[in-house]
């Protein structure tokens, strides 16, 4: 199969060995590349076309986020991510990313309300985590506590009811702070802590995480300022792994509270959700700023098994704009814990400096990336590596709300399927077990 001609709304193809021509349309963007329909492909030619990871394929059409990898752009609803962090709240972007405008002020305080009146688990929680063990990983807790939702919700799993719909999606986004919380909870065997709704959305996290009935806890402004800024840069980002699952498991009708918990199991993977622990890990390994220099080398010796972690993208060929923001918050946290001096984030300033001036790394377009900050945010907060993974379920899952409620209201969604290469035995005889050798 081979390309013929091409104009600006459709693409013809050859089929070299029949001489056939197919044409299939091109679809336009308000942004980005155009793309060729091949909804036909197969029943016209039949074949069908083999892309792993889907690196060329576009699997629905959306109006959320948009991303453009080499001029490094992120936009929610078409709003640049910059002016979002530096002028929004998480909730003002959640309620952006919902509905697909920003909300005015009594929007605001409403959908704060309803954020405040749903953050509550159902008392019952108690005794579902009692039978996770006291060691669990907390997203193997997370996983079980969202899917369970499901259980203690049932009022709100008709995904054919617009009301229902709503109603799932609120306590979803109001329900995950509580969740994760008492998953770090009970990892670390303290009793759990019930929101307190004078706090703001941000403020209600950190203080179910680190108050104990033993001591009075109040938010450090500064650690909730960081926080909201870091659950907007990771509130959605397109079409990645754990978005698509999500798609994938509500494309069969599957209730929301089940998608979310297949978001999760997929965001587990250490390729996806581990990124900024793994970089933690490696500042570790590094050990103090001396030291950067030689494990540049390393990483630049390709017969070395080193691999520095943070820098690069799978999207982004320029900058990534989300980590610049990242970087100001990392230091405003560090100066407000009074460790400016943290040697991670010397090792970490030193790293930055040397991609940015060396030719290996402006070459090959190795630039840091918003995880390559997060998780020292995360240490300097108080957080065990065990739970960077969960404050991105944290931040994520207004994405993945988002990005269900879209695909459920798609008239053209179908339950998804795709196809295969298949390079297995192509049909074999049946011999009778006496007769096997």
């Amino acid at each position: 199969m081979t390309e013929a001609t091409n104009d600006r709304n459709s693409v013809t193809m050859i089929d070299n060995r029949s001489g056939k021509y197919f044409t299939f349309p091109i679809l336009h963007g308000t942004v980005g590349p155009d793309v060729v329909d091949f909804r036909r492909f197969y029943a016209e030619t039949g074949m069908f076309s083999y892309d792993p990871g889907y690196m060329s394929t576009g699997s629905c059409s959306s109006k959320i986020t948009y991303i453009d990898g080499d001029k490094g752009i992120l936009r929610y609803r078409g709003y640049d991510i910059v002016d979002l962090a530096e002028n929004c709240t998480f909730l003002e972007v959640c309620y952006l990313l919902l509905t697909g405008e920003l909300p005015n002020v009594k929007e605001k305080h409403d959908f704060e309300d309803t954020m405040r009146y749903h953050s509550m688990l159902h008392e019952q929680f108690h005794r579902f985590l009692d039978g996770f063990r006291r060691d669990a990983h907390p997203m193997a807790i997370l996983c079980g506590m969202a899917g369970a939702l499901a259980a203690f919700y049932q009022d709100s799993i008709d995904i054919h009811d617009p009301t229902q719909r709503m109603i799932a999606q609120h306590r979803l986004l109001a329900k995950i702070p509580t969740m994760v919380a008492w998953a770090y909870k009970y990892s670390i065997g303290q009793p759990f802590q019930y929101p307190r709704n004078r706090l703001n959305y941000a403020e209600r996290f950190l203080d179910m995480m680190f108050r104990t009935p033993c001591d009075s806890y109040e938010p450090n402004p500064i650690f909730a300022k960081a926080l909201d800024r870091i659950l907007v840069l990771h509130a959605d980002h397109e079409q990645n792994a754990s978005t698509s699952t999500v798609r994938l498991t509500g494309s069969s009708g599957a209730n929301p509270f089940a998608c979310i918990a297949a978001g999760i199991a997929s965001l587990w993977g250490p390729a996806h959700g581990g990124a900024n622990e793994a970089v933690l890990n490696m500042l570790q390994e590094i050990g103090d700023p001396s030291r950067v220099g030689e494990y540049v080398k390393k990483a630049k010796d390709k017969n070395d098994p080193f691999r520095l972690m943070g820098f690069g993208h799978r999207v982004y060929k320029n900058y990534d704009p989300r980590a610049r923001l990242m970087a100001e918050t990392c230091r405003e946290v560090l100066d407000a814990t009074g460790n400016r001096d943290e040697p991670l984030l010397k090792i970490a300033m030193e790293l930055e400096r040397i991609a940015l001036e060396d030719d290996y790394f402006i070459e090959k377009k190795l630039y840091p990336n918003v995880d390559f900050y997060s998780g020292i945010v995360f240490r300097a907060i108080g957080l065990p590596v065990a739970m960077f993974t969960p404050m991105f379920v944290l931040a994520r899952a207004v994405g993945w709300i988002a990005q269900w409620k879209e695909m459920i209201e798609d008239p053209d969604q179908k339950i998804g399927r795709p196809r295969q290469l298949y390079l297995g035995s192509p049909g074999r005889p049946f011999v009778p077990l006496d007769k096997r050798g």
